[in-house]
């Protein structure tokens, strides 16, 4: 009864184990960062995913990838991979974006352990993305589906962080393979959640040694600046 009535209502009914329960609970107090700890010593979590399609209502999510930035360092070895458990394989064109097949897709981890495991991975740093709405919707949504949780974080979108720090390319570039190829990054693997990850981590290199040189001083000034660019793009 109480499962049909939260169905009703629009809240999912979530079934975890107690032992997933309680590494629910020691994680709800690192789903908040401090956004004034300073650039030099953090630690933020580049991330991407990868999902049926680009529909943000009736699409899901289906892998994500995701790599740590360590004190102006990529840290390879700290660095996150996970396909999510599918009950049906998303069709054969989908599949040919992404690479990931109908078996792998079968054989991944139950959502709810995927989710647990890289919120754990997550430890409370602070994200950089690509078109961070995209991201951020697909994970909120998969977190409220399978954990019943509303997941919000601390996120900075290269898209409009990079054109603030690198306003002469501000308006020639606009997709994430502009900027990897102005840059020199390459990227073997495209559409792979861990290698555009670790491209778009690349990025996030450029954008901090930028903005130390701007002498932003925190995360929240990167956040102050991905605002600005926002507001100047609307204006126009």
């Amino acid at each position: 009864m109480i499962r049909k009535l939260l169905a009703h209502f629009g809240q999912p009914a979530v079934t975890l184990s107690a032992e997933q329960h309680l590494r629910l609970d020691a994680l709800k107090t690192k789903l908040s960062i401090d956004r004034k700890a300073g650039l030099g010593g953090s630690r933020i979590v580049v991330v991407d995913v990868e999902t049926t399609g680009l529909n943000l209502a009736s699409d899901h999510l289906i892998a994500i990838g995701a790599v740590a930035i360590h004190n102006g360092h990529i840290a390879l070895a700290d660095s996150f991979e996970e396909v999510l458990r599918q009950k049906t394989e998303s069709g054969k064109a989908n599949i040919l974006v992404h690479g990931i097949g109908g078996s792998a897709q079968r054989a991944g981890l139950p959502p709810e352990e995927a989710l647990l495991a890289f919120l754990e991975y997550l430890d409370g740093a602070p994200f950089f993305a690509f078109h961070v709405a995209f991201d951020e919707t697909m994970l909120r949504k998969a977190c409220k589906k399978f954990l019943g949780i509303n997941f919000r974080h601390a996120w900075v979108d290269l898209a409009y962080l990079l054109p603030e720090l690198f306003p002469d390319y501000a308006k020639k570039y606009h997709a994430l393979d502009d900027w990897l190829a102005h840059f020199s990054i390459g990227n073997d693997a495209r559409h792979n959640a861990l290698a555009d990850a670790l491209a778009t981590a690349q990025l996030g290199l450029i954008a901090l040694r930028a903005a130390r040189a701007r002498r932003a001083p925190d995360f929240k000034s990167l956040q102050n600046m991905e605002k600005a660019q926002r507001w100047l793009n609307a204006s126009h």
